[in-house]
């Protein structure tokens, strides 16, 4: 290959990004204005936004807790409590060993979650354990969850309460259409925060 078959490959990429992005179904646009009022309402309250992901799902997770805190646009306002479960790595680890991976996440939301706080789940395939556990403990504790996934939603779709589906399998666009989305929901979470 030569240098503009890279090149190329560079606008095939970003060509599969566009139609995933110009397909997005308004309804599945629509849940992030939902999702944003939902959250502009508990931090307004004073509840906490939490978020959690594997693998690079964690990274996006990270991220946008990263936006909130740290504030997005509008560098001059208070940040927003908001807490990524991926973080801790001694949490992490301990819950990990001492009871199962599939809890590392739901046991720090049984110790830290209140009635009122938002969880913000991501996963490319919307079925792993951990991710699903997390969701369950959630509703147990009074909080309101949402999920980033893709493909069809797996079984997250039929259990958080507000589910954006980026309909495609490739791992890669799913999570750059959950990085583009959490951008998005973290700008309109501030506008409705600070709009009152």
């Amino acid at each position: 290959m030569d240098r503009d078959d890279y090149i190329g490959q560079v606008r095939t990429e970003l060509d599969a990004l566009k139609r995933i992005l110009e397909r997005l179904p308004s309804d599945e646009i629509e849940k992030i204005v939902g999702m944003a009022e939902i959250m502009a309402a508990a931090i307004r309250r004073g509840n906490v936004i939490f978020t959690c992901g594997n693998g690079g799902s964690a990274a996006d997770a990270q991220h946008i807790a990263g936006e909130l805190v740290g504030r997005f646009r509008r560098k001059k306002i208070k940040g927003y409590k908001s807490f990524a479960l991926t973080v801790n790595s001694s949490v992490v680890t301990a819950l990990a060993n001492d009871f199962s991976y599939d809890e590392v996440f739901s046991k720090q939301l049984e110790s830290l979650g209140n009635e009122g706080d938002v969880l913000l789940a991501l996963s490319t395939s919307g079925n792993s354990p951990n991710i699903l556990r997390a969701i369950e403990m959630s509703s147990d504790l009074g909080m309101t969850s949402f999920a980033f996934t893709g493909v069809d939603g797996g079984r997250m779709a039929g259990i958080a309460e507000i589910c954006l589906i980026v309909p495609d399998d490739d791992f890669a666009r799913i999570q750059e259409v959950h990085m583009t989305m959490g951008h998005i929901l973290c700008g309109l979470v501030e506008e409705m925060v600070v709009n009152g």
